[in-house]
C-alpha cells in the first residue's frame, strides 16, 4: 500500500537526511496512545531520502491494525513540508515485534497506564499466549501479582489484566 503527499508549493528541496526524517517522525504520536511516538513503538522500518521523494517503510503492529490509515496520513502530513513527495509503504517484509519498542517508549507506555511487553523468548511461535512468560508488572503499583482477565483487549496488540494488590484493571501490550 502506498500513500503519497505532494510537496507544498515553494517548499524547495532542502538538504535533509534520514536522521532529520526520524526526528520528524518521532513527533508523530500513536493515535491510540498519544504519549508514545510511532518511532518509540518501533513502527518505522526504513527511511529512504531521495532528491524528489521521501519513502518511509511502516511496520504495523498487527495485520488489520485499525489505526493504520490514520498513521499513514499523519506520517505524510508531518513530512509534507520538507519539499518532497512522501511515500508511505506498509510492509510486512520485516515483521514488527514488541522487542522493537524503545526503552523510552516502554517507560512512556508504563506512565500512560499500559504494561509494556516482556522480551520475547527465542523459539516461541505464539509468545502472547506463553503461560511460562515472566509475570506482567502492574503499571500503577509495580506488583507482579497480576492476572490475565482477557487475552483480547480493545485492539489486537493489547490484553486486559488485573492487579491483585492495587485492584486496578490495566491494558498490557502483548509480546509479539
Amino acid at each position: 500500500m502506498v500513500i503519497a503527499a505532494p510537496p507544498r508549493p515553494g517548499a524547495g528541496a532542502r538538504a535533509i537526511d534520514g536522521a532529520t526524517i526520524m526526528g520528524a517522525l518521532n513527533e508523530v504520536p500513536d493515535p491510540e496512545i498519544p504519549g508514545v511516538s510511532i518511532v518509540e513503538l518501533g513502527m518505522i522500518g526504513a527511511v529512504d531520502v531521495r532528491p524528489d521523494e521521501i519513502a518511509v517503510e511502516l511496520l504495523p503492529t498487527f495485520v488489520g491494525c485499525p489505526a493504520l490509515e490514520v498513521i499513514r496520513d499523519a506520517i505524510a502530513n508531518r513530512l509534507a513540508g520538507l519539499g518532497r513527495t512522501v511515500r508511505v509503504d506498509v510492509s510486512f517484509a520485516t515483521p514488527w515485534s514488541s522487542d522493537r519498542i524503545s526503552p523510552a517508549g516502554r517507560e512512556k507506555l508504563r506512565a500512560a497506564g499500559f504494561a509494556p511487553p516482556a522480551p520475547v523468548r527465542p523459539g516461541r511461535l505464539l509468545p502472547m499466549l506463553d503461560a511460562a512468560a515472566a509475570p506482567v508488572a502492574c503499571p500503577y503499583c509495580g506488583s507482579l501479582r497480576t492476572t490475565l482477565e482477557n487475552a483480547f483487549g480493545p485492539t489486537q496488540c493489547r490484553s486486559i489484566r488485573h492487579c491483585a494488590d492495587c485492584r486496578q484493571p490495566f491494558e498490557a501490550f502483548k509480546p509479539i
